[in-house]
């Protein structure tokens, strides 16, 4: 089975969506639209806008209506959506009528009863890399706009949109791990991780934000473990350690300090996820990690680093 893949991105976060593309697929893609093996839920992603489960496929818009005249639907209605390709040349174009024509030529094919209203099943059809696919269509939902009104907020924390991207390239297939957030401050990476049902448990040294981080986990309906607990002073093993380092004028740390922080989470995780604003691979360096891949975030001349460690 193929996928097909739309993407949606500011410019600004255009090395954090490829890092995420590359945590998920194994590779990235230089244009808004990527094709792999790999099933991937799009509400995951704050990137990806609509995913195609490619069923047939043709060379020509016409191959494809021959293919689909196979497909028939046993008591379901169905809709069919145009899903556009904006890398297309301009000979190309995807006006609003050929668009609809399209989605008409197509439906006339499939042996069901069409509902453009509250339909059974979705389905995409798209010219993508020099030929027409149709597949089963889902649409990503923006959960992480969602969790932006959250009780308590915090200035320095990450903006909901980065926490969860950066979440998805620290555990892509959540399967049997285990995960932390050692200094999970307010709580806004335990609040994207725990929506997609990954397991993840919170701790910070200072007690007096821990209630609020409680409170936005609940806020949203989800459950989550959160302690009171220096970096230092963790003792259970995880697969995953997602580490936002503290840099407000309330919590500045030295790099002896940051290197203290670091070596205590490479006894206790397998891999780390840090992000930084200031330049921290000699420190990785020392507390003995290696860099496997990396990518910023910006937010005007705000840059925040995202650094995967293992």
């Amino acid at each position: 089975m193929n996928y097909v893949y739309t993407y949606s991105y500011p410019d600004d976060e255009s090395s954090l969506c490829a890092l995420e593309m590359r945590s998920f697929f194994g590779k990235e893609s230089k244009s808004r639209v990527l094709e792999s093996p790999v099933k991937v839920n799009p509400t995951r992603s704050p990137f990806i806008k609509e995913r195609i489960e490619v069923r047939y496929e043709g060379e020509s818009l016409q191959d494809l209506v021959k293919k689909v005249k196979s497909l028939q639907l046993v008591e379901e209605t169905f809709k069919v959506i145009y899903v556009k390709n904006g890398g297309l040349a301009k000979t190309e174009k995807e006006g609003f009528e050929r668009r609809r024509s399209v989605e008409r030529e197509i439906g006339l094919h499939v042996k069901g009863e069409a509902d453009f209203h509250n339909p059974d099943r979705l389905f995409g059809v798209m010219n993508v890399n020099g030929r027409w696919v149709f597949g089963d269509y889902a649409k990503s939902e923006a959960v992480w706009l969602k969790h932006q009104k959250k009780p308590h907020g915090y200035s320095t924390a990450l903006n909901t949109r980065v926490a969860r991207a950066v979440v998805n390239i620290a555990i892509p297939n959540p399967s049997g791990i285990k995960a932390i957030d050692p200094c999970c401050g307010i709580g806004t990476v335990l609040v994207e991780a725990r929506s997609m049902g990954i397991d993840i448990v919170g701790s910070d040294r200072n007690y007096l934000i821990l209630n609020g981080a409680r409170e936005n986990i609940e806020h949203f309906g989800l459950t989550g473990e959160v302690n009171l607990a220096d970096i230092r002073d963790i003792t259970n093993d995880y697969d995953v350690a997602i580490i936002d380092l503290p840099y407000n004028l309330c919590s500045v740390i030295t790099d002896a300090e940051k290197l203290e922080m670091l070596e205590s989470a490479r006894r206790f995780a397998k891999k780390v996820v840090v992000v930084t604003i200031e330049p921290i691979d000699e420190v990785l360096r020392n507390a003995g990690f290696s860099i496997i891949d990396r990518a910023i975030a910006k937010k005007g001349s705000f840059i925040r680093e995202v650094i995967v460690c293992k």
